[in-house]
Protein backbone atom coordinates (compact mmCIF):
# COMPACT_ATOMS: atom_id res chain seq x y z
CA UNK A 1 0.00 0.00 0.00
CA UNK A 2 1.04 3.60 -0.60
CA UNK A 3 2.01 5.42 2.58
CA UNK A 4 -1.04 7.69 2.66
CA UNK A 5 -0.24 9.05 6.08
CA UNK A 6 3.02 10.43 4.74
CA UNK A 7 1.17 11.97 1.82
CA UNK A 8 -1.56 13.67 3.87
CA UNK A 9 0.64 14.76 6.75
CA UNK A 10 0.76 18.16 5.13
CA UNK A 11 3.37 20.80 5.82
CA UNK A 12 1.46 24.08 5.51
CA UNK A 13 2.94 26.24 2.80
CA UNK A 14 6.24 24.41 2.58
CA UNK A 15 7.67 22.12 -0.05
CA UNK A 16 8.22 18.60 1.22
CA UNK A 17 9.13 15.27 -0.30
CA UNK A 18 8.88 11.75 1.06
CA UNK A 19 10.40 8.53 -0.27
CA UNK A 20 7.56 6.02 -0.75
CA UNK A 21 7.65 2.43 -1.87
CA UNK A 22 4.98 1.64 -4.47
CA UNK A 23 2.82 -1.45 -3.96
CA UNK A 24 4.57 -4.64 -4.99
CA UNK A 25 8.07 -3.15 -5.02
CA UNK A 26 10.91 -5.08 -3.46
CA UNK A 27 13.19 -3.33 -0.98
CA UNK A 28 16.03 -3.49 -3.47
CA UNK A 29 14.16 -1.44 -6.06
CA UNK A 30 14.30 2.33 -6.37
CA UNK A 31 12.09 4.04 -3.83
CA UNK A 32 9.57 6.44 -5.28
CA UNK A 33 9.35 10.05 -4.17
CA UNK A 34 6.14 12.00 -3.62
CA UNK A 35 6.42 15.74 -3.09
CA UNK A 36 3.79 18.10 -1.71
CA UNK A 37 3.26 21.83 -1.83
CA UNK A 38 0.44 23.20 0.28
CA UNK A 39 -0.37 26.90 0.53
CA UNK A 40 -2.40 28.49 3.32
CA UNK A 41 -1.09 31.92 4.22
CA UNK A 42 -0.22 35.20 2.51
CA UNK A 43 3.48 34.70 3.20
CA UNK A 44 3.35 31.27 1.64
CA UNK A 45 1.47 32.57 -1.38
CA UNK A 46 4.24 35.07 -2.04
CA UNK A 47 6.83 32.29 -1.85
CA UNK A 48 4.86 29.80 -3.95
CA UNK A 49 6.68 30.31 -7.30
CA UNK A 50 10.07 29.86 -5.62
CA UNK A 51 8.91 26.79 -3.71
CA UNK A 52 7.43 25.31 -6.89
CA UNK A 53 10.75 25.68 -8.71
CA UNK A 54 12.56 24.05 -5.79
CA UNK A 55 10.08 21.18 -5.69
CA UNK A 56 10.27 20.42 -9.42
CA UNK A 57 14.06 20.67 -9.37
CA UNK A 58 14.08 17.66 -7.04
CA UNK A 59 12.41 15.54 -9.77
CA UNK A 60 9.87 13.67 -7.62
CA UNK A 61 7.77 10.93 -9.18
CA UNK A 62 4.47 12.64 -8.30
CA UNK A 63 3.58 16.05 -6.87
CA UNK A 64 0.59 16.64 -4.59
CA UNK A 65 -0.55 20.29 -4.76
CA UNK A 66 -3.25 22.08 -2.81
CA UNK A 67 -4.99 25.37 -3.69
CA UNK A 68 -5.27 26.89 -7.14
CA UNK A 69 -2.30 29.32 -6.87
CA UNK A 70 -0.03 26.48 -5.73
CA UNK A 71 -1.16 24.05 -8.43
CA UNK A 72 -0.83 26.69 -11.17
CA UNK A 73 2.69 27.55 -9.97
CA UNK A 74 3.77 23.91 -10.02
CA UNK A 75 2.16 23.34 -13.43
CA UNK A 76 4.11 26.28 -14.85
CA UNK A 77 7.32 24.53 -13.82
CA UNK A 78 6.62 21.10 -15.30
CA UNK A 79 4.48 19.51 -17.97
CA UNK A 80 6.08 16.12 -17.38
CA UNK A 81 5.94 15.26 -13.67
CA UNK A 82 2.44 14.02 -12.71
CA UNK A 83 0.54 16.47 -10.49
CA UNK A 84 -2.45 15.55 -8.31
CA UNK A 85 -4.33 18.54 -6.92
CA UNK A 86 -6.85 19.12 -4.15
CA UNK A 87 -8.67 22.30 -3.11
CA UNK A 88 -8.94 23.65 -6.66
CA UNK A 89 -12.39 24.94 -7.60
CA UNK A 90 -12.11 25.56 -11.35
CA UNK A 91 -9.25 23.55 -12.89
CA UNK A 92 -10.57 24.06 -16.43
CA UNK A 93 -10.81 27.84 -16.02
CA UNK A 94 -7.36 27.88 -14.44
CA UNK A 95 -5.91 26.14 -17.50
CA UNK A 96 -4.83 23.05 -15.59
CA UNK A 97 -6.91 20.47 -17.47
CA UNK A 98 -8.72 20.29 -20.80
CA UNK A 99 -11.90 18.93 -19.23
CA UNK A 100 -12.98 17.19 -16.03
CA UNK A 101 -13.61 13.84 -17.71
CA UNK A 102 -10.48 13.96 -19.88
CA UNK A 103 -7.74 16.05 -18.19
CA UNK A 104 -5.44 15.49 -21.15
CA UNK A 105 -2.05 16.25 -19.61
CA UNK A 106 0.07 15.70 -16.52
CA UNK A 107 -2.51 17.10 -14.07
CA UNK A 108 -5.61 15.64 -12.42
CA UNK A 109 -7.21 15.78 -9.01
CA UNK A 110 -10.16 16.78 -6.91
CA UNK A 111 -12.36 19.86 -7.06
CA UNK A 112 -13.25 21.25 -3.65
CA UNK A 113 -16.25 23.46 -4.49
CA UNK A 114 -18.49 23.55 -7.56
CA UNK A 115 -19.81 26.80 -9.03
CA UNK A 116 -23.35 26.08 -7.79
CA UNK A 117 -22.15 26.41 -4.21
CA UNK A 118 -22.45 30.21 -4.36
CA UNK A 119 -26.22 29.87 -4.36
CA UNK A 120 -26.27 27.16 -1.70
CA UNK A 121 -24.21 29.30 0.69
CA UNK A 122 -26.64 32.19 0.29
CA UNK A 123 -29.68 29.96 0.82
CA UNK A 124 -28.22 28.73 4.12
CA UNK A 125 -27.59 32.29 5.35
CA UNK A 126 -31.16 33.23 4.44
CA UNK A 127 -32.52 30.27 6.39
CA UNK A 128 -30.73 31.33 9.54
CA UNK A 129 -31.31 35.08 8.98
CA UNK A 130 -34.75 35.32 7.32
CA UNK A 131 -34.92 39.12 7.73
CA UNK A 132 -31.86 39.53 5.46
CA UNK A 133 -32.55 42.07 2.71
CA UNK A 134 -29.10 42.37 1.18
CA UNK A 135 -26.55 39.73 0.30
CA UNK A 136 -22.88 40.40 -0.40
CA UNK A 137 -20.20 38.03 -1.65
CA UNK A 138 -16.56 38.78 -0.84
CA UNK A 139 -13.46 37.72 -2.76
CA UNK A 140 -9.98 38.73 -3.78
CA UNK A 141 -9.88 38.89 -7.61
CA UNK A 142 -6.21 37.92 -7.54
CA UNK A 143 -6.82 34.60 -5.77
CA UNK A 144 -10.50 33.68 -6.15
CA UNK A 145 -11.58 31.17 -8.82
CA UNK A 146 -12.16 32.88 -12.14
CA UNK A 147 -11.05 36.18 -10.65
CA UNK A 148 -14.24 36.10 -8.58
CA UNK A 149 -16.64 35.16 -11.39
CA UNK A 150 -16.81 31.41 -10.72
CA UNK A 151 -19.50 31.53 -8.01
CA UNK A 152 -21.24 34.75 -9.06
CA UNK A 153 -23.84 33.24 -11.38
CA UNK A 154 -25.30 30.87 -8.79
CA UNK A 155 -25.04 33.52 -6.06
CA UNK A 156 -26.94 36.10 -8.09
CA UNK A 157 -29.56 33.57 -9.19
CA UNK A 158 -30.17 32.64 -5.56
CA UNK A 159 -30.39 36.31 -4.56
CA UNK A 160 -33.11 36.90 -7.14
CA UNK A 161 -34.98 33.81 -6.03
CA UNK A 162 -34.79 34.88 -2.39
CA UNK A 163 -35.74 38.48 -3.22
CA UNK A 164 -32.62 39.99 -1.69
CA UNK A 165 -30.37 42.67 -3.17
CA UNK A 166 -27.00 41.27 -4.20
CA UNK A 167 -23.61 42.97 -4.29
CA UNK A 168 -19.94 42.05 -4.64
CA UNK A 169 -17.11 43.03 -2.32
CA UNK A 170 -13.72 42.91 -4.03
CA UNK A 171 -10.86 43.07 -1.51
CA UNK A 172 -7.10 42.83 -1.78
CA UNK A 173 -5.89 43.74 1.71
CA UNK A 174 -6.84 43.41 5.35
CA UNK A 175 -7.81 47.09 5.38
CA UNK A 176 -10.18 46.56 2.46
CA UNK A 177 -11.73 43.56 4.21
CA UNK A 178 -12.36 45.67 7.29
CA UNK A 179 -13.95 48.46 5.26
CA UNK A 180 -16.08 46.04 3.24
CA UNK A 181 -17.55 44.38 6.32
CA UNK A 182 -18.10 47.74 7.99
CA UNK A 183 -20.08 48.90 4.93
CA UNK A 184 -22.65 46.17 5.61
CA UNK A 185 -23.32 47.24 9.19
CA UNK A 186 -26.94 48.23 9.78
CA UNK A 187 -28.16 47.13 6.33
CA UNK A 188 -29.74 43.78 7.32
CA UNK A 189 -27.13 42.08 5.16
CA UNK A 190 -25.62 38.63 5.03
CA UNK A 191 -22.13 37.83 3.80
CA UNK A 192 -20.87 34.95 1.69
CA UNK A 193 -17.13 34.34 1.53
CA UNK A 194 -15.80 32.70 -1.61
CA UNK A 195 -13.42 29.80 -1.24
CA UNK A 196 -10.30 31.91 -1.65
CA UNK A 197 -6.81 31.39 -0.21
CA UNK A 198 -6.54 35.11 0.61
CA UNK A 199 -9.75 35.13 2.62
CA UNK A 200 -8.66 31.91 4.29
CA UNK A 201 -5.44 33.56 5.40
CA UNK A 202 -7.51 36.36 6.96
CA UNK A 203 -10.18 34.12 8.43
CA UNK A 204 -9.70 35.11 12.07
CA UNK A 205 -10.00 38.81 11.31
CA UNK A 206 -13.09 38.27 9.15
CA UNK A 207 -14.81 36.29 11.91
CA UNK A 208 -14.09 39.00 14.47
CA UNK A 209 -15.22 41.87 12.23
CA UNK A 210 -18.39 40.09 11.11
CA UNK A 211 -19.35 39.50 14.73
CA UNK A 212 -18.55 43.09 15.69
CA UNK A 213 -20.81 44.42 12.93
CA UNK A 214 -23.48 41.72 13.47
CA UNK A 215 -23.18 40.29 9.96
CA UNK A 216 -24.24 36.63 9.51
CA UNK A 217 -21.45 35.06 7.46
CA UNK A 218 -20.78 31.72 5.79
CA UNK A 219 -17.66 30.11 4.33
CA UNK A 220 -16.81 26.61 3.15
CA UNK A 221 -14.18 25.14 5.54
CA UNK A 222 -15.44 23.65 8.80
CA UNK A 223 -12.69 25.59 10.59
CA UNK A 224 -14.61 28.79 9.86
CA UNK A 225 -17.52 27.85 12.13
CA UNK A 226 -15.29 26.06 14.62
CA UNK A 227 -13.20 29.21 15.02
CA UNK A 228 -16.22 31.43 15.67
CA UNK A 229 -17.87 32.03 12.29
CA UNK A 230 -21.63 31.52 12.06
CA UNK A 231 -21.86 28.84 9.37
CA UNK A 232 -19.65 26.68 7.25
CA UNK A 233 -20.71 24.42 4.44
CA UNK A 234 -18.29 22.66 2.17
CA UNK A 235 -16.49 19.44 1.37
CA UNK A 236 -14.87 17.22 3.93
CA UNK A 237 -11.24 18.14 3.25
CA UNK A 238 -9.81 15.08 4.95
CA UNK A 239 -11.83 12.96 2.54
CA UNK A 240 -10.54 14.98 -0.44
CA UNK A 241 -6.94 14.37 0.58
CA UNK A 242 -7.56 10.67 1.17
CA UNK A 243 -8.94 10.40 -2.35
CA UNK A 244 -6.02 12.43 -3.71
CA UNK A 245 -3.67 10.00 -1.98
CA UNK A 246 -5.38 7.16 -3.82
CA UNK A 247 -4.72 8.94 -7.13
CA UNK A 248 -1.07 9.37 -6.17
CA UNK A 249 -0.89 5.64 -5.51
CA UNK A 250 -2.43 4.77 -8.86
CA UNK A 251 0.00 7.05 -10.68
CA UNK A 252 2.94 5.44 -8.90
CA UNK A 253 1.62 2.13 -10.18
CA UNK A 254 1.73 3.36 -13.77
CA UNK A 255 -1.64 5.04 -14.47
CA UNK A 256 -1.34 8.32 -16.40
CA UNK A 257 -2.92 11.49 -14.95
CA UNK A 258 -4.62 12.02 -18.33
CA UNK A 259 -6.54 8.78 -17.74
CA UNK A 260 -7.80 9.76 -14.28
CA UNK A 261 -10.85 12.07 -14.44
CA UNK A 262 -11.06 15.11 -12.20
CA UNK A 263 -13.58 14.32 -9.48
CA UNK A 264 -15.95 16.37 -7.31
CA UNK A 265 -16.51 16.05 -3.56
CA UNK A 266 -18.76 13.27 -2.32
CA UNK A 267 -18.94 14.28 1.34
CA UNK A 268 -20.08 17.71 2.57
CA UNK A 269 -20.18 19.08 6.11
CA UNK A 270 -22.54 21.69 7.55
CA UNK A 271 -21.25 23.21 10.78
CA UNK A 272 -23.28 25.69 12.83
CA UNK A 273 -21.90 27.79 15.68
CA UNK A 274 -24.81 28.34 18.09
CA UNK A 275 -22.75 30.61 20.32
CA UNK A 276 -22.18 32.96 17.38
CA UNK A 277 -25.84 32.73 16.36
CA UNK A 278 -26.89 33.86 19.82
CA UNK A 279 -24.38 36.71 19.75
CA UNK A 280 -25.92 37.83 16.44
CA UNK A 281 -29.43 37.55 17.86
CA UNK A 282 -30.40 34.72 15.52
CA UNK A 283 -32.54 31.66 16.19
CA UNK A 284 -31.37 28.65 14.22
CA UNK A 285 -34.33 26.78 12.67
CA UNK A 286 -34.71 23.24 14.07
CA UNK A 287 -34.69 21.79 10.54
CA UNK A 288 -31.32 23.41 9.87
CA UNK A 289 -29.94 22.09 13.16
CA UNK A 290 -31.12 18.62 12.19
CA UNK A 291 -29.17 18.85 8.94
CA UNK A 292 -25.93 19.91 10.61
CA UNK A 293 -23.01 17.51 10.83
CA UNK A 294 -21.67 19.48 13.78
CA UNK A 295 -23.23 22.01 16.15
CA UNK A 296 -20.95 24.13 18.30
CA UNK A 297 -22.54 25.19 21.59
Amino acid sequence: MIGRRAIITLLGGAAAAWPIAARGQQHTERRRRVAALIGWTDANAERTPTLAKELVRGRPDVILAATTPVTVSVFRETKEIPIVFAIVSDPVGAGLVASLSHPGGNVTGFINVEAAMGGKWLELVKQIAPSMKRAAIMFNPNTAPGGGSYFLGSFEDAARSLAVESSTLSVRSAAEIEQAIKSLDGTEAGLVLMTDSFLGANQSMIIARALRHTIPTICDPASFARDGGLLSYGPNYADLFRRAAEYVGRILEGVRPADLPVQIPTTYDLVINLKTARALGLDVPPMLLARANEVIE
